[in-house]
């Protein structure tokens, strides 16, 4: 059968994830494996969401409450927002693609950094619009350069922060002058899936004053920081038109009830968002600071990943440390020829790590 496909879809580059643990032990034979390529929480999920979580199992017969009334209704005490507010997604690229469906089409543009998240080109192809790549200023996004970047047929502008896959970020003084440059009729979509492990208290945070900007939506998931990255929960917070809007074309069970009670538990649990965050702090200093003295160039990031520069072709570096067990992140399909992405890990896993890396950087 001839398969009629539309050039746009046909264009998407497809998303690749980081290599699953359970693929790299079928195809190596080895058991203890150190994944530090998808920065995801390696302490875990909350104690309170795995009991909230087998407290549940026993209704898995009933389709979960597509409105997610507990948990909008946690997210909204929790931001000082309304219900109207909140739509909660599989995953904030499942928000992603409902606003790149519902607000672009034939003609319409999304700017976006690059490199960044590839779901926002990806949603925005899918969509039927137009993705306008606005190159990064060496590691950092270019706010000038995305503003100029508007014209009359831009519909909506991605920022990440801090941004994926560079670490680095925008503080809230850059952030107001560039909206200063952005009209009105544009949606500003700040992707903030990272923000909880950022130090530097400038960095501008979407809801420290939630709905400020009726321009401005803010996006979050529990995959990172929380530690649920299983369960696919993210969330945004908008205009309440914006919102409505959205909730017309989600699909009405788009979040899984265990997805749902995991993360309004995990919501509860500060005490142990707050360890993971710092565990993961002191393992980013701990990975910089021993690479720094193997000569490697690392980059400042305020996420619990970092770019490495290994000086060679660095999925021959990945390759090899596979060989070892060890899961990372070649960038040079994000143009980075020689660089990796890691995130840090538990202690013993940042250790084995740099045993790892320090044969391998050796041959």
């Amino acid at each position: 059968m001839k398969l009629n496909v539309l050039e746009s879809i046909m264009s998407i580059k497809p998303y690749e994830p980081g290599k699953p643990i359970d693929e790299l032990k079928r195809e190596y034979g080895i058991k203890n494996i150190v994944k530090l390529a998808s920065n995801e929480n390696p302490v875990g999920p909350s104690p309170l969401a795995v009991k909230a979580i087998g407290e549940h199992l026993s209704t898995m017969n009933r389709y979960p409450d597509g409105s997610a009334f507990k948990l909008t209704d946690k997210l909204a005490e929790h931001f000082g927002v309304k219900h109207e507010n909140i739509v909660i997604g599989n995953g904030s690229d499942d928000i992603i693609a409902l606003l790149a469906h519902a607000f672009l089409g034939s003609g319409k543009e999304a700017i976006m950094p690059f490199p960044s998240f590839l779901m926002y080109e990806i949603s925005v192809k899918t969509a039927g619009g137009t993705p306008v790549m606005v190159p990064l200023n060496g590691l950092e996004i270019d706010l000038d350069a995305l503003a100029d970047a508007v014209t009359d047929r831009t519909a909506m502008i991605f920022l990440t922060n801090p941004n994926n896959p560079t670490g680095s970020h925008f503080t809230t003084s850059q952030f107001n002058d560039f909206m200063k440059k952005i009209p009105s009729d544009v949606m500003v979509i700040v992707d903030e899936a990272y923000i909880e492990f950022a130090r530097d208290f400038n960095i501008f945070n979407s809801l420290a004053n939630p709905l400020f900007d009726q321009r401005v939506i803010s996006l979050r998931t529990f995959s990172k920081a929380y530690g649920l990255a299983g369960f696919r929960v993210g969330y945004g917070i908008m205009d309440k038109e914006i919102a409505e809007v959205l909730h017309r074309i989600r699909q009405p069970f788009n979040v899984n009830s265990l997805a749902q009670v995991a993360a309004a538990a995990a919501l509860d649990d500060d005490e142990f968002l707050q360890k993971g965050v710092k565990v993961m702090q002191e393992g980013v200093d701990y990975l910089s600071e021993e690479l720094s003295k193997m000569g490697i160039t690392t980059f400042p990031t305020q996420s619990n990943f970092f770019l490495l520069d290994v000086k060679r072709d660095a999925t021959e570096v990945f390759k090899s440390l596979l060989k070892h067990g060890i899961i990372t992140r070649s960038m040079k399909s994000y143009g980075f020829e020689s660089y990796l992405r890691i995130n840090a890990g538990l202690p013993e896993e940042n250790r084995a790590f740099i045993e790892a890396f320090k044969q391998v950087i050796s041959l």
